[in-house]
């Protein structure tokens, strides 16, 4: 037995995300195993098979081959086939090894994690091959973890996904690289957007750590805000309670309250606005005249009688008034775009 760095040894079924998106760790020292006792992978990364040109160059080379790493269980290669069939050509007996304690599907994901980091690469579809692979054996993963894994980018994992979203189990969140789950229920969109309301100022990383969210989801929830629209995506099929509630306003009341302080918020911080009379005067114009979630009923009913008909001329003249205003600023936006 050759002396190696020792390193942890995770049972198998408990391996997590972390394991495969950090520096990969085994489960026994350096060892020198006999090649005939040493078997293929029965599912491996690599379609194509062997590379004869590559298992060439490697057996005429002076340098060591690095360990291979073999599963304990059954004594198949994890990774490292082409290095065995050069040791093979060089004529050698063993080689040096090191074992790895996990299932089938561990065992799959470090291959390819291992393959993206050295070697010969994976092709490009053979990438997404192993992509959906571990979206089928993994469907809580993220897809930034199963890219940092495959070696493609995160919108190619999350395009695999969406093709393949009718045979992938379906899932309530996502495990990120850092082995934390994020919730993707619409409701926890909701609840940061009443945080962003609450305080159009809170950074995002805080509102994701409040409400079990990724920080890319409380960015979204943001940006949505900003730009008018509902923080719960329509496509969402959870963000509909039931099928009576399908033909209801895409934007509820209290998403719209939330757009609407947003919206105001990022108005107020726009010095063309706040360093001019007019400008100034446009914000209290906006500003909504009772405070958000307000129950209406309830102020309506400390109203005396003989002043309600005066607050509700006023409440709709005010009303035109703003209309008139929304419908001379979409024409004036629509000529500047024209123009």
């Amino acid at each position: 037995m050759t002396s190696g760095g020792n390193v942890g040894s995770p049972r198998a079924g408990t391996l997590s995300v972390q394991h495969f998106t950090a520096t990969p760790s085994y489960c026994s020292k350096i060892i020198e195993l006999s090649i005939d006792e040493l078997l293929p992978s029965d599912s491996p990364p690599r379609m194509a098979g062997e590379n004869t040109n590559y298992t060439r160059i490697l057996a005429e080379s002076a340098t060591a081959l690095a360990p291979i790493v073999v599963r304990r269980a059954t004594m198949q290669v994890v990774d490292g086939w082409h290095r065995l069939r050069a040791a093979r050509l060089r004529g050698e007996k063993t080689i040096a090894a090191v074992f790895f304690d996990g299932g089938p599907a561990e065992a799959f994901v470090l291959a390819v994690r291992l393959n993206t980091a050295h070697g010969l690469p994976l092709s490009l579809a053979e990438r997404k091959a192993a992509a959906l692979r571990i979206l089928r054996l993994y469907p809580d993963w993220s897809d930034r973890a199963v890219a940092a894994i495959v070696g493609v980018s995160p919108k190619t994992v999350s395009a695999v996904r969406k093709r393949s979203a009718v045979e992938l189990p379906q899932s309530t969140g996502r495990i990120a690289r850092n082995g934390v789950r994020h919730r993707a229920d619409p409701q926890a969109r909701q609840r940061a957007a009443e945080m962003f309301a609450a305080d159009p100022t809170v950074s995002a990383r805080k509102v994701a750590a409040a409400t079990g969210i990724s920080v890319t989801t409380a960015k979204d929830v943001r940006k949505r805000l900003r730009g008018g629209q509902s923080p719960v995506p329509l496509r969402h099929p959870a963000s509909l309670t039931d099928s009576a509630n399908r033909n209801d306003s895409p934007t509820p009341p209290l998403a719209q309250r939330m757009i609407t302080a947003e919206m105001l918020h990022q108005l107020r911080k726009d010095p063309s606005l706040r360093f001019s009379e007019t400008g100034r005067k446009v914000l209290r114009w906006l500003e909504c005249p009772l405070d958000d979630g307000v129950d209406l009923a309830q102020v309506i009913g400390t109203i005396p009688s003989h002043c309600a008909p005066r607050v509700a001329e006023i409440a709709r003249r005010r009303s035109q008034e703003l209309q008139r205003m929304a419908q001379l600023l979409d024409q004036h936006t629509r000529g500047a775009f024209s123009a």
